[in-house]
């Protein structure tokens, strides 16, 4: 329009075609607020929500305040995103996808049946396969950390020098050791309640598959 200033934000001028409507938020945000307290309270349903947001596949005003509110979070994420000096933000964010990642590999390996699809043909069914494989994959990443953590405590009493940013690094969510297929071993040595079987000395030669190695640890 003539005679208004129109900023330039260079590489990404094609994102900054739009702008945030705050009328709309500061209009209906004592609603916003009490939408808020309903939701930490439990006092809302979100059929009711979804009733209260839009209408006639339309947005109601207090939905399109809630959708420009939406904007502000959208906005300062692709800043960060795209800032050129400071890239901290991204590599958060590529180390939090490598971890769901790693998640949905586990979940994939683990419910390998049928080549890990869901095929109950009812919800309930369903959502006792999923709440299953949730439990499973639960507890072994409880057991790879409880093992990661003695193995980290021995070289560190042996003199090792393992660095705290190192650690931090380290995943439970690996299961090359897990015997997910094939034949499982079991021994008749049953660990003390609360502890922990020794560790693996790593000289020792690995087991192949068909000698019935199992977990390792």
């Amino acid at each position: 329009m003539p005679g208004v200033d129109r900023a330039t934000y260079g590489v990404v001028e094609d994102l900054a075609r739009n702008r945030v409507n705050l009328n709309k938020v500061i209009t209906h945000w004592p609603d916003m607020l009490k939408v808020a307290g309903s939701l930490v309270t439990n006092q809302v349903r979100a059929y009711d929500l979804l009733r209260m947001f839009g209408r006639d596949g339309r947005p109601t005003p207090l939905g399109a305040a809630f959708a420009e509110y939406g904007r502000i979070a959208k906005t300062e994420h692709l800043l960060r995103v795209v800032d050129p000096v400071d890239d901290t933000y991204r590599r958060q964010m590529n180390r939090q996808l490598t971890v769901q990642e790693s998640r949905h590999k586990l979940a994939r390996d683990v419910c390998h049946g049928k080549r890990g699809t869901i095929h109950q043909a009812y919800r309930d069914g369903m959502e006792d396969q999923l709440g299953a494989l949730g439990l499973v994959l639960n507890a072994i990443v409880l057991w790879t950390t409880k093992y990661i953590d003695a193995a980290v405590a021995q070289l560190r009493a042996e003199g090792h020098e393992i660095r705290d940013e190192d650690v931090a690094r380290l995943s439970p969510l690996k299961h090359r050791n897990l015997n997910l297929l094939g034949r499982y071993s079991f021994t008749a040595s049953v660990p003390a309640a609360g502890a922990l079987r020794p560790l693996r000395d790593p000289d020792t030669p690995e087991l192949d598959e068909d000698d019935g190695g199992g977990d390792p640890d």
